[in-house]
């Protein structure tokens, strides 16, 4: 098989396909670029950083300033750290929050895929920080960039053999599907293999042409970046369908016997270009559990070969599938793996649980799940979130786990610390879960503004005081105990995966203010999704300012109250009674302008 199509009509690849091609498997640009005196990186070595686990960003909120006296951008990076199943050690977890200090701004940020984000590091700063995570047993390889990301399981510290086997099987597909060229350690490490770095052994499925470097990514990587998830059919807390490759763990007499493979998820869309879309990832087959290493190799080979490597916004492995459909696919994989597929079992996602507040592990010992709100571990105010985590993990030497909640387990706590622990929340003004709102527990959103490249508008920023007003608009209306996803994003990409939620919300435009600095401005409304990720939203109202949001659906509240049918979710009450009927109408063209 080759890397493109084999058509002499192929269209001619992205920009982005000609850099990685040029970077001779990533080493170019960026050790070249390390050693000048500029605050920030060429767009090529821009380009190829990203492998790193790194993003080149500017700080939006001062970038027309700046520009209007003729200075260069407020030049930033943010550094991904990547984390298999979110799991970290105390020692791991205080060596990111020295760095978060030392050359970060003071805060971390957990991520939808149970990683810890390092904001505001500067260039000259970079070298020393990436070598220092190593040094911890963690890595920022793959964290970013077209290959696999991080691999998500259930990061809940329960002691039993299923998440066990679960966590060491995601660990397996992890090192396996690792990019293979050394340009990492040489460019950061000075050539050193730390153990932190994955041993991906030799490919399962070798064919004729297999590039000697990346014999699975090949020479150009993939189209676009490939996300994985495991989860249990009781437990979706890894949002499996929004990933393009989900295992489904088959549990048999208290052990996982093999996974129901499905493929295809991927939440980002562009309003404007109707060959995109959010697509929830479909059933494939059922393999073994000692077949998860082939099967998925087969797929990431298939999505190598015939993924969209001249058009990004359609280079997802869903569009693969969308476009060839679901049997074609399955039979190329067979192709591919050189045997027929077994048909998946008829085994579904049925419920999810964020694992908040104290719980027993099974070995005697209790865990602490924290809401974190939009992920954002900082100090501020009478929350000393930030510094109140550091003496905790200080004190105690506790392992720290990281949700796809955006949340943060504290895990092997003694009975006998209870008090303690309720007093250092109490004392930190760390609110429990029993202190918020279901609607802000299980809100997500995220970053955006300032720092996103891609943002139109806020989304961390913007979503509190959005919660703020929907808190009081429930209880108003006697809604206060429901469990209801809300998720906003400062674009369509979807990083926060509001596609499948009860309420979503997309940035749709955003206003400057007198001193260029943007603010929160419009979104698109949807509704119908559900907490445990099986099923799209669909959009409601379109380009609705941001504090009109809550006044947009306080009706459809109201409709709820009246008409649902027994203890049906606000999300399925949307889906079945349809958002033309709860009042959805598309905004006029007038509306567009008018908040343009």
């Amino acid at each position: 098989m080759t890397e493109s199509n084999g058509a002499s009509n192929t269209p001619k690849p992205s920009k982005a396909e000609a850099i990685k091609e040029a970077s001779g498997y990533l080493r170019q640009w960026v050790a070249e670029d390390l050693g000048n005196d500029l605050t920030h990186f060429s767009e090529e070595a821009a380009a190829v950083l990203k492998f790193s686990g790194t993003y080149q960003q500017d700080d939006r909120d001062v970038r027309l300033k700046l520009k209007r006296e003729k200075q260069e951008k407020a030049y930033s990076l943010m550094v991904r750290v990547r984390i298999v199943g979110g799991r970290l050690t105390a020692d791991q977890y205080l060596a990111c929050d020295e760095l978060a200090r030392e050359v970060g701004n003071s805060t971390l940020r957990i991520t939808t895929r149970q990683e810890l984000q390092l904001h505001g590091v500067l260039k000259r700063d970079l070298a020393v920080t990436i070598r220092h995570i190593n040094e911890q047993l963690l890595s920022t390889l793959a964290a970013c960039g077209d290959v696999e990301r991080n691999v998500l399981a259930c990061s809940a510290p329960i002691k039993d053999r299923v998440h066990e086997e679960m966590i060491e099987d995601a660990r397996v597909w992890a090192a396996h599907a690792a990019p293979r060229s050394t340009a990492y350690c040489d460019i950061w490490l000075d050539g050193e293999k730390y153990a932190s770095l994955p041993d991906a052994g030799p490919p399962l499925l070798s064919q004729p042409g297999d590039d000697p470097v990346e014999p699975i990514l090949g020479k150009t990587y993939l189209p676009r970046k490939f996300k994985t998830a495991f989860a249990f059919p009781d437990d979706n807390c890894t949002d499996i369908h929004a990933n393009d490759l989900g295992y489904l763990a088959i549990v048999e007499d208290g052990r996982i016997v093999g996974y129901n493979v499905l493929v295809g998820g991927g939440m980002g869309t562009t309003p404007s270009a109707d060959k995109t879309f959010p697509f929830l990832a479909v059933p494939l087959c059922y393999v073994p559990r000692d077949q998860i290493r082939q099967i998925g190799e087969a797929v990431i080979r298939v999505f190598r070969d015939f993924g969209n490597r001249s058009d990004r916004k359609r280079a997802r492995l869903k569009y693969v599938i969308s476009d060839w459909g679901i049997e074609a696919f399955r039979a190329k994989v067979e192709e591919y793996i050189g045997r027929r597929l077994d048909d998946p079992l008829p085994v579904t996602v049925t419920d999810v649980d964020d694992h908040m507040g104290w719980s027993e592990q099974g070995d005697g010992k209790l865990f602490l799940g924290i809401p974190v709100e939009n992920g954002r571990i900082k100090d501020e105010g009478s929350l000393r979130l930030f510094s109140g985590l550091r003496a905790f993990v200080e004190k105690y030497k506790t392992p720290v786990r990281l949700t796809c909640q955006q949340k943060l387990i504290l895990a092997d706590l003694e009975p006998a610390w209870r008090d303690e622990v309720n007093s250092w929340l109490e004392e930190y003004g760390i609110a429990s879960v029993e202190k918020i709102s279901n609607a802000r527990r299980w809100s997500m959103a995220c970053p955006a503004l300032p720092t996103c490249g891609l943002a139109v508008t806020d989304a961390e920023r913007a979503l509190p005081s959005v919660i703020d007003q929907l808190e009081a608009e429930l209880a108003r209306q006697g809604l206060e105990g429901e469990r209801l996803t809300v998720r906003m994003t400062g674009c369509p990409n979807g990083c926060a995966r509001p596609y499948n939620s009860d309420i979503g919300l997309v940035g749709r435009s955003a206003k400057l203010g007198p001193d260029g600095v943007p603010g929160p401005g419009t979104y698109t409304i949807l509704l119908g999704g559900r907490a445990i990720g099986d099923r799209l939203n669909v959009e409601f109202k379109d380009y609705v300012p941001h504090d009109q949001i809550v006044a947009e659906l306080s009706p459809v509240f109201a409709r709820f109250v009246a008409d649902r049918i027994g203890d049906e979710t606000f999300g399925d009450f949307c889906d079945r009674v349809g958002v033309a009927e709860l009042g959805g109408v598309p905004a006029t063209a007038e509306a567009e302008a008018a908040t343009a």
